[in-house]
């Protein structure tokens, strides 16, 4: 078994390596994973099994080889780990030095090292804690866990803000629900002042139906409103896509109280499914919609989507599976024979012509209609399996004939990913030139009928124009965003690497220069912008702020024009310049001060000062950031 080198280390005291990273003398458990794939993150539940078994008789590492090339960022992969909850030690492979040492080809593979330092397994894929946990007992003699090791750690209390959020909804009432997934829980707050008015969930992690206070949830993502009609007739109001848990939970919103509706809280491992709801596996279902009569289920750890039709509040509903063979990989045509590759956000259209949906693993952008509804390929998908993917191409599984047919507006496979504005469709040949996303999780639409796609690890919101079928770039520089709504004409995007949900200001939207007359004394002034009360910058001045000044003309200021952090600036106007206009625009991630908020505001504002130079005026200038 090589050494572990090539990167450095995360959970161990500053950083240093672990004495496990050259296996000798003990039973050593390698995870090779990625922040993004969803079978990783079901053999990390699988692990915590294993360590609580075996406890310190085993040594637990992970090895985070990324995929993407956003997972190489050091930021990402420590946001990753802390997403995920791994607790163990974690080496940054970002090189891919130790995967490649190791003859790695699969996300995820473990490989058990016994104590003679020599490798004495390896797995591929999901599933294999059974035959895992067997050879681990044989190494260590038979003896099973020879020592049951510390306790494990308690669940994490939830904070005062958020943490990991993924997705956020809409209510009637006119507040927002938001997954709090780093949590468990959801959190219910007011938009316009940021006020949480009601936590469901304890925020401990678990599977447990009851009140508002008592309900339990494992890493809840997607969120979905139900029709008035179903929803009065089901007894609850909103679809909750609880990932951990493998199942679907409905919240009634008069009193937040939580119901298991599909899922047994087992991972489905077969190909076939459907059947009563509560008594069929599911497999990490990432997002909910409700689509052409029925819930539509992003089912991420099948690469499938599914459908559940909920009953009356008395009955029972089902599941079945809508589109998706389990093949992981991009192909489109009839929903029952498409490849889709860990599907992950879902958008229905006004009126229910379409669903859109993100692939994650593709980096595609796709659409679900009924055969013939909407508009078609003009090249077919090339299908495409890769043996670096443990789970890439079983065989087709076509059952029934369900109606609808997958569409690829944006993609090109399971390697081919970035951030590049374009035509998402293009000539054979003339791959270079089409559009790119990044591991995209979150969809939405926009009143004028575009496509918004929470770009994920570009940090990016981006723009589908299915009319001329070209993806551009609103927004860039964001942390994660994983959702992201149109609502009242702004966008609301969940940053959920910034732990927030942020509103943008809609594409062109910037305000309006203010109109300001001046007068100022020449030499040193000090511009200050200040925010509303109880606003402070999220992350501090320098992270959360920036201020642009220019001059006309330009000989008007002699220091401190440009752009930069912060919303102080020392000028320097010029003696003899006899006026002129200073142009100042200022944007700021302005959170609740108290911190009591869970939603941050993306503010900015310019403004136009007609400047006057007189001896002996003032040489302070500060302009206040409208509270709207």
């Amino acid at each position: 078994a090589p050494a572990l080198r090539g990167g450095r280390w995360l959970g161990t005291p500053g950083g240093a390596e672990p004495p496990a990273a050259r296996p000798r003398g003990a039973v050593v458990l390698l995870d090779f994973f990625t922040g993004g794939c969803v079978n990783c993150l079901h053999v990390l539940d699988e692990l915590r099994g294993l360590e609580a078994r075996f406890g310190a008789a085993l040594t637990v590492l992970g090895v985070h080889s990324p995929k993407f090339p956003h997972e190489a960022d050091p930021a990402a992969v420590e946001s990753a780990v802390a997403r995920l909850g791994v607790d163990h030690p974690v080496l940054d492979d970002a090189a891919l030095h130790t995967w490649r040492a190791y003859a790695v080809r699969a996300w995820p593979t473990l490989v058990v090292v016994d104590p003679a330092g020599y490798v004495a397994g390896r797995f591929s894929g999901e599933g294999h804690a059974g035959a895992v946990a067997a050879l681990v007992a044989e190494l260590l003699d038979g003896s099973g866990a020879a020592d049951p090791g510390p306790p494990p750690p308690a669940p994490l209390a939830p904070a005062a803000g958020l943490r990991f959020p993924s997705a956020a909804l809409p209510l009637p009432s006119g507040a927002l629900l938001v997954a709090d997934t780093g949590a468990h829980r959801l959190v219910e707050f007011d938009p316009h002042t940021g006020d949480v008015l009601r936590g469901t969930g304890s925020g401990a992690r678990g599977l447990r139906d009851g009140d508002a206070a008592a309900a339990r949830f494992s890493a809840p993502r997607g969120l979905a409103l139900l029709p008035p009609d179903v929803a009065a007739a089901c007894g609850w109001d909103v679809v909750v896509a609880d990932t951990g848990n493998h199942a679907l939970r409905g919240v009634r919103l008069a009193d937040g109280s939580v119901r298991t509706v599909a899922g047994t809280g087992r991972q489905l491992r077969r190909r076939e499914g459907g059947g009563p709801a509560l008594e069929q596996d599911l497999a990490s279902p990432w997002d909910v919609a409700w689509f052409d009569g029925q819930v539509v289920v992003a089912m991420a750890g099948t690469h499938q989507l599914w459908a559940f039709d909920p009953a009356p509040e008395a009955a029972r509903g089902v599941v079945r599976v809508l589109a998706g063979t389990t093949a992981e990989g991009l192909r489109d045509g009839p929903a029952e024979l498409a490849w889709l590759a860990q599907p992950s956000g879902l958008a229905a259209e006004p009126g229910g012509a379409g669903l859109w949906f993100v692939d994650a693993e593709t980096s595609a952008l796709r659409r679900l209609a009924r055969d013939g509804a909407g508009p078609r390929p003009a090249r077919s998908v090339p299908v495409v399996a890769d043996d670096r993917m443990a789970n890439a191409a079983p065989l087709d599984a076509a059952g029934t004939p369900s109606g609808y047919e997958v569409v690829t507006a944006v993609g090109l496979g399971l390697f081919d990913s970035g951030l590049r504005d374009g035509p998402g469709r293009v000539p054979e040949g003339a791959e270079d030139a089409a559009a790119l996303l990044q591991h995209p999780e979150g969809v939405a639409l926009a009143p004028d009928g575009a496509v918004l796609v929470a770009d994920t690890y570009n940090g990016a919101v981006r723009r589908w124009d299915p009319a001329a079928g070209v993806l551009t770039t609103l927004r860039a520089g964001l942390a994660e965003p994983t959702g992201v709504l149109a609502v009242g004409g702004e966008l609301l995007v969940v940053e959920s690497a910034a732990h927030r949900v942020v509103r943008l200001p809609p594409p062109g939207g910037e305000a309006a220069e203010r109109v300001l007359d001046v007068v100022l004394a020449p030499g040193e002034v000090r511009l200050a912008v200040r925010l509303p009360a109880g606003q402070r910058p999220s992350g501090g001045e320098v992270d959360g702020a920036r201020l642009a000044v220019a001059a006309e003309p330009a000989a008007l200021l002699g220091d401190g024009a440009g752009e930069g952090p912060g919303l102080h600036r020392a000028l320097r106007v010029a003696d003899g310049a006899g006026g002129g206009v200073l142009r100042v625009v200022a944007r700021v991630v302005a959170c609740a001060a108290d911190g009591s908020g869970a939603a941050c505001t993306l503010r900015s504002a310019a403004w136009l000062l007609r400047v006057r130079l007189a001896a002996g005026a003032p040489r302070d200038v500060v302009l206040d950031l409208p509270a709207g």
